[in-house]
């Protein structure tokens, strides 16, 4: 008993402090709202908040590259530049350089 006898623990026998700091302990610790489970939660808040920002820049750039293929002269550059569609009468020419070519590492 010599222990609780020291300074520190003389705020401690008042029995409302000590129902007090058990509250406080329970509250942040152990309750299903706790201090704990509150960071973790708005840690994820922060990342859904970061990947919608991500998202609504990419809905952005789709926005644009949907706008520029509405039109005919958009829709025409695309169908050139990837599928290789020409007019009739028309021939076309693909160049490749070296460093643009995929090399297989077997052969």
């Amino acid at each position: 008993m010599s222990l609780f006898k020291h300074k520190f623990f003389k705020p401690f026998r008042n029995i409302f402090i000590l129902i007090l700091v058990a509250f406080v302990v329970w509250m942040l610790f152990f309750d299903a709202n706790s201090w704990l489970i509150h960071h973790e939660l708005n840690s994820e808040i922060n990342d859904l908040e970061a990947e919608k920002k991500y998202y609504q820049k990419e809905i952005e750039k789709d926005n644009k590259e949907i706008k520029k293929l509405s039109t005919e002269e958009g829709l025409e550059k695309f169908a050139r530049e990837e599928y290789y569609m020409k007019r009739e009468n028309e021939e076309i020419f693909i160049i490749e350089y070296e460093d643009s070519l995929k090399l297989k590492k077997n052969e």
